[in-house]
């Protein structure tokens, strides 16, 4: 029989057994009303890992994206942001159309923005110019292939745009944690609002979550609603999530060793 090994992305793996077993039997309620408590195990676990305050789980990344675009931006808006991250070139124009928001676009080849170059931009703003109000990162980096930031240069970076806020896409964000020997709250320190993906190495079948101060999650869940991503029983795919972050993290290191050889 032949066995094909399907190596387009790290998007295209398969729920663990323990994975399946623990969606069979997951403890659920409706998430509408908050009372899936599978759910809400997921979300306080993933923001102690994380060094926040609360956490929401929602489909996906693009979601937990846009979210944090409507939390920490008006209409009008303009983000900093590089011009190869996810947010900006594969989200399918979601940020001008749901939060109505302009992109300054600066390189990121090698996957990090210059901090002079941001901290310039911010200094050039006067008042026939919309000031930037926030600004966006992404580690690890997918268009510069798995290149992870410098936790030095991004935390130099939150100091540099003084008050306002800092989302960081972290869609793969455990890949740079098991890699560089951090903790996820570490990496996560510098940013206001993180989101990270299950659903890639970690394999769980669906599902991301947004963390950040309490406030601005209690506002992502009315944002969530907003766009179509609050669910009912879902504690059925919070399940297998609890079981990626407690068996599946370690394990990017032998995908790790893998990709190199």
């Amino acid at each position: 029989m032949t066995r094909h090994v399907d190596l387009r992305s790290d998007t295209v793996t398969q729920p663990t057994s323990e994975m399946r077993e623990a969606m069979a039997h997951a403890v659920v309620g409706d998430d509408g009303f908050g009372e899936d408590p599978t759910v809400r195990e997921l979300e306080e676990k993933f923001a102690r890992m994380m060094g926040k305050e609360a956490a929401i789980f929602v489909p996906s990344g693009v979601m937990a994206n846009q979210i944090a675009l409507r939390v920490l931006t008006r209409p009008g808006d303009v983000v900093v942001a590089g011009r190869h991250q996810h947010v900006v070139g594969f989200e399918l124009g979601a940020s001008a159309r749901n939060s109505s928001v302009q992109f300054a676009l600066l390189e990121d080849t090698g996957g990090e923005l210059d901090v002079d170059e941001v901290r310039d931009l911010i200094d050039a703003g006067d008042d026939h110019q919309v000031p930037i109000s926030m600004v966006a990162v992404e580690n690890t980096h997918m268009y510069s292939g798995g290149s992870i930031w410098d936790l030095g240069r991004l935390t130099e970076l939150a100091r540099a745009i003084g008050e306002r806020p800092l989302h960081l896409d972290g869609a793969r964000l455990f890949n740079a944690a098991v890699a560089t020997r951090r903790s996820m709250s570490e990496l996560a320190a510098p940013a206001t609002t993180v989101m990270s993906c299950l659903s890639k190495g970690l394999c769980a079948p669906v599902g991301s979550l947004l963390a950040g101060p309490a406030t601005l999650m209690a506002a992502g869940r009315v944002e969530r609603k907003r766009l179509g991503g609050a669910m009912r029983q879902v504690g059925v795919l919070a399940a297998a999530g609890l079981v990626a972050l407690d068996t599946m993290v370690e394990r990017l290191a032998e995908d790790h060793r893998r990709a190199r050889a």
